[in-house]
């Protein structure tokens, strides 16, 4: 799979003329969500680039990331006269570009596409490591391919249409890149006053910092069949977390992740060693900023049914991604099901 081209951009106008001459098109189609055809279309609509795009609108939220919306977004395609050699523009959040890039991959075998991820979440994680995707038969991420973007653009331009809690969402990811990466990235994300808007200038030198790590990862691992497993660190509670919320009131991606690294740097403590002051700060954090789902014993079976349908799982067992310490990454872990429901206590407990 060929490497994914990542651009911090400081002109955005500039950079996306570059990026949409690179790829030679008949067609050049932008896919928006509700929200961000409102919020973030107007930022590019006017761009010479963008004089003969054709937009694809499709609902907010990951409600919408199913198979009828991306049929909706296939046949819109079809519509307007889309071909093998036609562009398309994924602008939003993780959803647009998870669903964007599995639409672009799968239409006439695959035309190419370029990601300008809009959320704190997407920028730091969903529009980066060629994942694409849709979520089916109630399970996250279920159906899809692994396909590069031909670039990811990213601006923090955006991060300024945001709401506090789609930045904690995205800080979820930053955190857990934090955790696998090193202490002194670990130390920075939690000593980091992420409720203060104020910050963002700050906060977009440590996204770079968190996008590196994952493009490290992603570039030495690119279909995850080892070390990028990494990256799933929080994702199989999480995931499970999810996908129970999508049954009752969704949650944000992000949210689900920091429960679920709650749940997983238990179990760091109990089989890989991770030092409990450590665990003891991040899940203090976690509890200050996102609170906690409200879950009882009563749920425990549906969550361990859902952990069993994980993509990471080999036969029976389910299958974690922990920390002997911060930066000490043991992937292929598993935990069994009393160990993960005492987990799950450690979670309604603390």
């Amino acid at each position: 799979m060929e490497q994914q081209k990542v651009i911090i951009s400081e002109n955005l106008q500039q950079t996306l003329h570059a990026a949409v001459g690179e790829c030679a098109h008949d067609h050049l189609l932008v896919l928006v969500d509700e929200t961000t055809e409102r919020c973030c279309l107007p930022v590019i609509r006017d761009y010479e680039c963008m004089s003969e795009a054709q937009v694809i609108t499709i609902g907010a939220t990951d409600t919408h990331k199913t198979l009828d919306t991306l049929a909706h977004v296939w046949s819109e395609m079809q519509r307007l006269g889309a071909t093998r050699h036609s562009l398309m523009i994924n602008l939003g959040g993780g959803m647009v570009t998870d669903l964007g890039g599995f639409a672009a991959s799968t239409f006439k075998r695959g035309i190419p596409y370029i990601n300008i991820p809009t959320t704190l979440l997407s920028m730091v994680d969903a529009s980066v490591g060629g994942k694409t995707g849709i979520n089916f038969g109630g399970l996250k991420n279920e159906i899809g391919v692994f396909n590069n973007a031909r670039c990811v653009i990213l601006d923090t331009t955006f991060l300024r249409t945001l709401d506090q809690e789609n930045i904690l969402s995205g800080y979820a990811e930053m955190l857990k890149h934090g955790l696998i990466d090193s202490e002194s990235h670990w130390a920075e994300l939690l000593n980091f006053d992420v409720e203060s808007l104020d910050n963002l200038g700050a906060l977009a030198k440590m996204l770079a910092r968190s996008v590196a790590v994952k493009q490290r990862i992603v570039t030495e691992d690119p279909t995850e069949k080892g070390i990028r497993k990494a990256l799933n660190l929080g994702h199989t509670a999480g995931h499970a977390f999810e996908s129970l919320a999508l049954e009752r009131k969704p949650i944000l991606h992000g949210y689900a992740v920091a429960y679920g690294l709650a749940v997983e740097l238990y179990l760091c403590c109990v089989k890989t060693g991770f030092p409990q002051d450590k665990m003891r700060q991040t899940v203090n954090f976690i509890k200050e900023h996102y609170g906690r789902m409200t879950i009882t014993c009563d749920d425990y079976p549906h969550l361990l049914e859902l952990m069993h349908h994980d993509k990471k799982n080999v036969g029976s067992d389910i299958n974690f991604t922990l920390l002997g310490g911060i930066g000490d990454i043991r992937i292929n872990q598993t935990a069994s099901e009393e160990e993960i429901k005492e987990a799950l206590d450690f979670y309604r407990e603390v």
